[in-house]
C-alpha cells in the first residue's frame, strides 16, 4: 500500500494550535498537583548542579559526598534567607508605629493639595479596610504556603532518591543508542537552561541589590540593608520582581523624610535607572547568548505562565519556557512555534546539542561533494 500523504499544513498548524490550548487548560486545572512537582524539579536540578560544581570546582572532593553536601547547602541558604527576612523584618516592623505620625503628615498634605478639607488619618483608613477580614484569608494563604512547601519537600526527597534509575529507564525507553544519545542532549540542554537561569538571575539580582543597598546608604534610608535583600529575591521573577522592589524604597522615603521629598525623588530615579540598565541591557543579552529566548518572549512567558500558576509560575516562567521551546523543536509539526520563541532561530540548538556549529540543520540537505572540476 502506498504511504498516507501527510496531512496540509495549515490542518497540522491548526491540531497543534488547539493542543497547546488544551495543555494550558490541563495545567491550570491541574496546578494545584503540578506546581508543587514542577518546584521540586526545579530545586533537584540545583541540588545537581551544586553537587557537580564541587565535584569540578573542589579539588579532591568525593564524588559520593558532593549530593549530600550540595543538599545541605541549599538548605543552609534557605534557612539563611528566611532568618535575614524575619530578623531584619522584626525590627522594620517595629519602626511602622513611629512612622504612623509621619504618614498622617503625608495624607494630610496630598489631601489638602486636591481640595480635601478634612483628611483621614492612617487609623481611619487602616478601619476602613476592615483587616479582620483579611486576618482569615492571610491564615488560609499561610497554611496553603506551608502544605505546598512540606508536598515541594517530599517531592524533591523522592526524585533525589530515584535519580539513581533515572539511566536505567532512559535505556529502556530509548533503546537505539542514537535515539538515546539526542534524547539524552535534549535533556541536558533543558537541565543546563535552568542552571544558567539561575546563574542568570543570581548575578543580576545581586548587580540590582548591591547597587540599591549603596543608593539606599547615601540617601540614609533606615533598614537599607533589608529592602536590598528583598530586591535581590524579588529579582528571581524576570523583569516584574525588580520593578516592584525598586518602587517600595522610595515610598518609605517620603515616611522616613516628610519635610522634603527629595531624598525619595533621588532614591526612585537612581533605582529604576539600575533597574533600566540591568534588566533591559545587561540582562536580556546575557539570556540572548546563553538561553537563546527573545526578550519579547522573556516577558510574554512571565504573563502566561503567570496566569496559570500564579507566583510560583512567574518564578519558572524562564526555565519552563526553555523547556517548552526546545521539546517543541524536535518535532515538525511544532517546530515553527519553537523558532518564534527562540533568539537567533535555532530552537533545536545544533551547536548547544551537538556541541559544533557546522552542519546542515535538520530540514536541509546535505551538500553533494564537489567533484573538483573548476567551472568558469
Amino acid at each position: 500500500m502506498p504511504a498516507a500523504a501527510p496531512p496540509p499544513v495549515t490542518t497540522r498548524n491548526a491540531v497543534v494550535f488547539l493542543a497547546v490550548i488544551a495543555g494550558g487548560a490541563a495545567m491550570y486545572w491541574m496546578q494545584d498537583i503540578l506546581t508543587p512537582l514542577a518546584l521540586a524539579v526545579f530545586l533537584a536540578v540545583m541540588v545537581d548542579s551544586f553537587a557537580r560544581v564541587l565535584t569540578t570546582r573542589v579539588p579532591g572532593f568525593p564524588r559520593r559526598a558532593a549530593l549530600p553536601a550540595a543538599l545541605v547547602i541549599s538548605i543552609l541558604l534557605f534557612g539563611v534567607s528566611f532568618w535575614v527576612v524575619i530578623d531584619n523584618g522584626r525590627g522594620f516592623f517595629d519602626q511602622l508605629k513611629d512612622y504612623a505620625p509621619r504618614l498622617n503628615g503625608i495624607i494630610a498634605k496630598i489631601a489638602h493639595a486636591i481640595g480635601i478639607q478634612i483628611a483621614p488619618t492612617i487609623d481611619s483608613l487602616i478601619n476602613q479596610l476592615n483587616p479582620k477580614a483579611f486576618i482569615g484569608q492571610a491564615a488560609q494563604s499561610f497554611g496553603n504556603f506551608a502544605s505546598s512547601a512540606v508536598l515541594v519537600l517530599i517531592y524533591l526527597g523522592f526524585i533525589i532518591a530515584s535519580r539513581r534509575g533515572f539511566a536505567r529507564k532512559i535505556v529502556s525507553l530509548f533503546p537505539h543508542h542514537a535515539v538515546r544519545e539526542r534524547n539524552m542532549k535534549l535533556f541536558q540542554s533543558i537541565r543546563d537552561g535552568v542552571e544558567q537561569y539561575l546563574w542568570i538571575q543570581t548575578v543580576t539580582g545581586l548587580m540590582i541589590a548591591v547597587a540599591a543597598w549603596v543608593v539606599m546608604m547615601l540617601v540614609r534610608l533606615d533598614n537599607a540593608f533589608f529592602w536590598a535583600f528583598l530586591i535581590f529575591l524579588a529579582a528571581y521573577i524576570p523583569i516584574l520582581g525588580g520593578a516592584i522592589g525598586c518602587f517600595l524604597p522610595p515610598l518609605f522615603a517620603l515616611v522616613q523624610f516628610p519635610d522634603s521629598f527629595w531624598p525619595a525623588i533621588i532614591l526612585f530615579a537612581a533605582l529604576q535607572a539600575i533597574f533600566f540598565i540591568v534588566g533591559n541591557v545587561i540582562l536580556p543579552r546575557m539570556q540572548g547568548d546563553s538561553l537563546n529566548m527573545d526578550p519579547t518572549v522573556v516577558l510574554l512567558s512571565l504573563a502566561v505562565w503567570g496566569a496559570l500558576w500564579g507566583v510560583p509560575g512567574m518564578f519558572l516562567s524562564t526555565p519552563l519556557t526553555v523547556a517548552v521551546m526546545l521539546i517543541l523543536s524536535q518535532f515538525e509539526g511544532s517546530r515553527w512555534i519553537a523558532i518564534l520563541l527562540s533568539e537567533d532561530g535555532d530552537p533545536q540548538g545544533e551547536r548547544m546539542l551537538s556541541g559544533k556549529g557546522h552542519g546542515p540543520a535538520p530540514d536541509e540537505p546535505a551538500k553533494k561533494p564537489s567533484s573538483g572540476k573548476k567551472h568558469p
